[in-house]
Formats: structure tokens, C-alpha cells, sequence
């Protein structure tokens, strides 16, 4: 039995709590934010390195990574799996889409998410609405999501 101080719990209960509600906090109306995901069995180390790779050839600089899996690892949680958040940006392409719709700031910035899960490795990352009453918007958010894909399917070939 694995025992838990009071301070632990309550951190650990207040993460759950904000990640149900952020789970169920509605999209605005007429708005569906996919994603593309790939999954390998290339050592998790080997992916994350490819990972990087491939955002700083798409012209992309990581603006933050955070390793979850290893830090929860590092407070106590033994064999606890990894769990990788990559984020990156290219102000060139930000500044383009901001000036196209100030909404568009949700998308940014571009945020790859890398787990372990039945053996395999996940790259999952969200994509940018290709469906908005903007066909300029349109026509850059599917010229990103190319951008998106290829980053992905680089880090897992």
C-alpha cells in the first residue's frame, strides 16, 4: 500500500480536479481542434531527440519542454512512465496568424506531446481549425498542420 502525505494528496487532488474541468470546458460553438498522432516502437529517448530535430528544421525554436513522467519520477514515484510536453514557436508564422485573427492565440504555441503507452510510443499534437469563416486563416492553418504533421511522422520514422 502506497501512503501519501496530506500536503501530496491535496496537490494530487487539485491536479485532477483542474484537469476534469479543463476536460470538460466546452469548445466554442462550431469549433473542433483536432489532432494528429503517430506511434512508434523507437525508444522513447530516440523520438524525443528526433522530436527535436524536426521542429528546429521546420524553422520552429522550443519555447518550453516539460518532462513530467521524470519529475514525478524524481519526487518519489518509482518506474512511473514517461509523459513529454514540447513547445515551440516561429514568430515570423505567429505574427502572421495573430494579425490574420486575435482569437488564434489558443493555438499558439505549437505544442507536441510525446507518452509511452502498451509499448508503444505517442506523438500527438493539436492542429490549427482549417474550417473558420477566414479563408486566409484557412489557407496558413493548413500550410501549419503540413508543418505539424511532418514534425510528427519525422520524430517517429
Amino acid at each position: 500500500m502506497i501512503l501519501f502525505s496530506s500536503k501530496i494528496y491535496f496537490h494530487l487532488l487539485l491536479c485532477i480536479s483542474v484537469l476534469m474541468i479543463i476536460g470538460c470546458a466546452q469548445t466554442p460553438k462550431g469549433e473542433f481542434v483536432p489532432f494528429y498522432q503517430a506511434e512508434t516502437d523507437k525508444p522513447y529517448a530516440d523520438v524525443l531527440a528526433e522530436l527535436e530535430i524536426a521542429i528546429s528544421e521546420q524553422n520552429f525554436r522550443i519555447t518550453g519542454h516539460s518532462r513530467v513522467g521524470k519529475v514525478i519520477r524524481d519526487r518519489g514515484t518509482k518506474n512511473f512512465p514517461d509523459y513529454d510536453t514540447v513547445q515551440f514557436c516561429n514568430l515570423t508564422h505567429a505574427k502572421t496568424l495573430l494579425l490574420m485573427s486575435p482569437h488564434a492565440i489558443r493555438f499558439m504555441p505549437c505544442n507536441i506531446v510525446t507518452y509511452q503507452y502498451n509499448g508503444k510510443t505517442i506523438v500527438r499534437t493539436h492542429l490549427i481549425p482549417t474550417d473558420t469563416d477566414n479563408p486566409k486563416l484557412n489557407v496558413f492553418a493548413e500550410q501549419m498542420n503540413k508543418m505539424l504533421k511532418e514534425i510528427v511522422d519525422f520524430a517517429v520514422e
